[in-house]
């Protein structure tokens, strides 16, 4: 169930649903105190599949690990508990599952450029034959992988005995070989000899013939790369999605999107192109692109300019014009030189009945309704505090830094990580004033703040949006010096359950609710 807009009946009696109590579950490659980080091992992207039973990290040296869930699930009881309405307190236990080297690092001879092999996005394709699919991208190459059980089998218990039948084997040799007796085939001995390269029959030979055994040993997953698409991105791919029609899928750079067949890697259709006839007259650049979780023909990209369109692929095929915009117009005098940099949109994330799309730029995240344009639903400040230091951002280049965003499975609940391996949980349901504060380590609240008491504020008289979370001043949550270098970019949100996996540097947490 997703929050219903603004102008929905009902939502004064609807009751609020109560904040989430999080707690710590796994965290998989923790580093001890003092460990220094490998750069190719920090963690670059997750995901988890449709069914939540399985969970994909990309890294930047060009692996792709795969986690899978272990805890049974009793469907049956599970359902006899909530009958009984019995608190189920079981959490998603995963286990390392496999790992392989998806990309590895190219050089571009025409270009004189290196590429590398960081792993940018993950996607999930539909399961089939019991083999797990998944598309990985770098900054030019797109790979389409299986991974399937194998059982790797060996032939076993031989009739032949090669440390015995060796020694037989001379003298018999040497007798056969100096009468040259012919056997009773019609055979000759020496090319019996010569046949057997060492081993020999003994005389009269076996009384009876034992068949080899073949034994299965146990089933190891093995990842194989079906199909490669490539040179078809002058810039590097910010984005890939796969297309509810499990067909198709999209692939998108600075300037162009591109739709791809999963079966067909030689060409692809370009249906979008914001490259302008002189590159001088460019004014934003494609930053996120994302297809329509149930209507194939629907996907939105967004712009570095914090824009959001909707196109239609029915309309033409080259989709130039859109059908709608999603954008925020700033307040007149409130423009500054970091306006556009910080309103560049680093992330968007369709709800799971698609009526919902999740953004989020440097300082906010935002959840626009798809019925409504003239602006966000709601607004959430993740970071406030540091808009006075925005020039040291700037300096040290963190400004430019992409964090990832999620929704929850019931659209309730939205997440965004921050600096210090911080994220932030905030409740999108009308009248929510959810604000959870978590730090990716073993005790998520060590750094809690105490939620806001006072109500939500609107905006303007027709609920144009809702902003929360920009309560604290201080430098970060709690009044502490902020680490720059510690952020949490990547996470995901179980698709069924209130379960998060985020990644801080090297290391994935997963905490549940």
């Amino acid at each position: 169930m997703d929050p219903p807009g603004p102008g929905d009946q009902g939502e004064a009696s609807q009751p609020q649903p109560q904040p989430l109590e999080w707690r710590f579950a796994q965290v998989f490659g923790e580093r001890a105190a003092g460990e220094d980080v490998q750069e190719v091992d920090i963690i670059s992207a997750t995901e988890f599949d449709k069914s939540g039973d399985h969970l994909a990290t990309g890294d930047k040296g060009g692996r792709v690990v795969l986690f899978e869930r272990t805890d049974a699930r009793d469907s049956a009881s599970r359902r006899e508990l909530e009958r009984q309405d019995v608190p189920i307190t079981r959490h998603p236990e995963f286990r390392y599952k496999t790992e392989f080297q998806s990309h590895e690092p190219e050089f571009d001879y025409l270009k004189s450029l290196e590429i590398e092999e960081k792993i940018n996005k993950i996607k999930w394709c539909q399961t089939a034959n019991n083999a797990l699919s998944l598309l990985s991208t770098n900054d030019k190459t797109i790979k389409y992988w299986k991974v399937q059980e194998k059982k790797v089998k060996r032939v076993s218990v031989m009739n032949l005995d090669t440390s015995q039948s060796v020694g037989r084997g001379t003298s018999a040799s040497a007798s056969t070989s100096s009468s040259k007796a012919p056997l009773p085939n019609g055979g000759c001995s020496d090319k019996l000899n010569c046949l057997n390269t060492g081993l020999s029959f003994p005389p009269g030979g076996y009384p009876s013939l034992r068949l080899p055994v073949v034994t299965s040993l146990e089933a190891n997953p093995v990842a194989r790369c079906r199909r490669v698409y490539a040179h078809a991105h002058d810039y590097h791919i910010n984005s890939i999605s796969n297309n509810s029609d499990g067909e198709t899928f999209i692939s998108a750079d600075d300037l162009r999107i591109n739709l791809w067949n999963l079966e067909i890697n030689s060409q692809s259709f370009n249906i979008v192109d914001v490259k302008p006839t002189n590159m001088e007259d460019l004014t934003e650049v494609i930053t996120c692109a994302e297809f329509h979780p149930s209507h194939c023909n629907t996907l939105a990209y967004s712009s570095s300019k914090g824009s959001i369109r909707l196109i239609d692929l029915r309309q033409s095929a080259l989709c130039d014009n859109h059908s709608k915009i999603f954008e925020e117009h700033e307040a007149p005098g409130s423009r500054s030189f970091f306006t556009e940099i910080i309103a560049s949109i680093s992330d968007i994330k369709f709800s799971r009945d698609g009526r919902y799309i999740l953004s989020r730029d440097y300082m906010t995240l935002k959840l626009w309704d798809l019925n409504m344009d003239s602006g966000p639903v709601s607004t959430f400040q993740v970071h406030e505090h540091l808009r006075p230091k925005l020039c040291d951002l700037y300096e040290n280049d963190s400004i430019f830094d992409k964090f990832e965003c999620c929704l929850s499975g019931d659209g309730l609940r939205v997440a965004t990580g921050s600096y210090g391996n911080i994220f932030r949980v905030f409740g999108c349901a009308p009248g929510s004033i959810e604000t959870t504060t978590l730090e990716a380590s073993r005790n998520p609240m060590r750094r809690q703040i105490a939620n806001p008491t006072r109500p939500t504020r609107t905006l303007t008289s027709f609920t144009r949006g809702v902003r929360r979370g920009g309560e604290n001043q201080g430098v970060d949550a709690n009044g502490n010096s902020l680490d720059f270098s510690t952020k949490l970019l990547h996470l995901a949100w179980h698709p069924t359950e209130n379960s998060i996996a985020c990644a801080a540097a090297n290391s994935l947490y997963m905490y549940y609710a």
